[in-house]
């Protein structure tokens, strides 16, 4: 199944004309009009509308509406890391407008991405390694990788795909002073000293920060978040906990987008979709034991 998401600026009035155009493609939702839609879009689940399992050009798709300011904000803070983690991998961009800072966004979730593998991964290592590692940033923690997915999902997205991720962040990583990258073996060194590690930390997304924040500073302390960071950096558990702080982003917005989905899609197709990835999640697992 094919899988479209659309950024959109007026998310209100793209619904009306969808609803015109494609009415069957949405849950009994769409008895109650454009607006409602956009508000359930927006302020539930990861900011994210997915209509599913629909029929185009004789191919199965879903496509998800997201509106730009939520896209850029998710982009930038990793809000829910729900859209931006799917950005983090190779994607098919069709069409485009001139928004800087849409752009912007797209490349500052990459430079994160990098920031938070290298945080989680030893001081030498392979490009695959690390694929695999920002591959499975925004499934740390999701519900769907403990029912419902294929559990070799994120090598299934790597493997094949190795020269698109070294297309999409190779650039990055020859940029950035704290990586030696040794393109024709295809080996990484990174600084894993505690200023190097510091360094990382503060370029987190603010969202991850905080949740790093929570999870290090006890009750009455009180410090502010760089404090925090500067203390994890000279921890040997540093990476533990980035990836503690990714669950604490990832479980609680995967969950609602879930539940979300039920009533996006309806009951029926939620039952032939959830069924589809328990028989999928069911092949991988055949697939690995034999």
């Amino acid at each position: 199944m094919l899988d479209f998401v659309f950024t959109v600026d007026d998310p209100v009035a793209w619904h009306s004309k969808n609803l015109k155009k494609n009415w069957s493609h949405y849950s009994f939702l769409k008895v109650l009009g454009p607006k409602v839609i956009t508000t359930i879009q927006n302020n539930y689940g990861a900011g994210v509308y997915y209509n599913t399992l629909i029929m185009c050009d004789s191919k199965l798709i879903k496509y998800g509406v997201i509106s730009t300011s939520i896209l850029i904000e998710d982009l930038l803070n990793w809000n829910t890391l729900y859209i931006a983690g799917r950005l983090q991998k190779p994607v098919k961009i069709i069409a485009m407008n001139e928004n800087v800072a849409l752009r912007a966004a797209l490349d500052k979730n990459l430079k994160s991405a990098v920031t938070a593998a290298f945080l989680m991964l030893p001081e030498s290592f392979s490009e695959e390694d690390l694929f695999t590692m920002i591959a499975g940033l925004s499934y740390s923690g999701d519900l769907r990788m403990v029912v419902g997915e294929n559990k070799a999902k994120v090598m299934d997205i790597v493997k094949p795909n190795i020269a698109h991720f070294r297309e999409l962040y190779g650039h990055i990583l020859q940029d950035n002073p704290q990586v030696v990258y040794k393109i024709q073996q295809g080996r990484l060194e990174i600084d894993k000293s505690p200023e190097g590690q510091f360094t990382q930390l503060l370029a987190l997304p603010k969202t991850l920060q905080q949740e790093i924040h929570n999870i290090m500073d006890p009750p009455g302390k009180n410090r502010d978040v760089e404090e925090t960071l500067f203390q994890l950096a000279n921890d040997p558990d540093c990476g533990d906990i980035v990836h503690l702080g990714l669950l604490a982003i990832v479980r609680p917005s995967s969950l609602r987008q879930s539940t979300k989905g039920i009533f996006t899609a309806g009951m029926k197709k939620s039952l032939i979709y959830s069924s589809q990835k328990l028989h999928k999640m069911w092949k991988g697992w055949l697939r690995k034991t034999f």
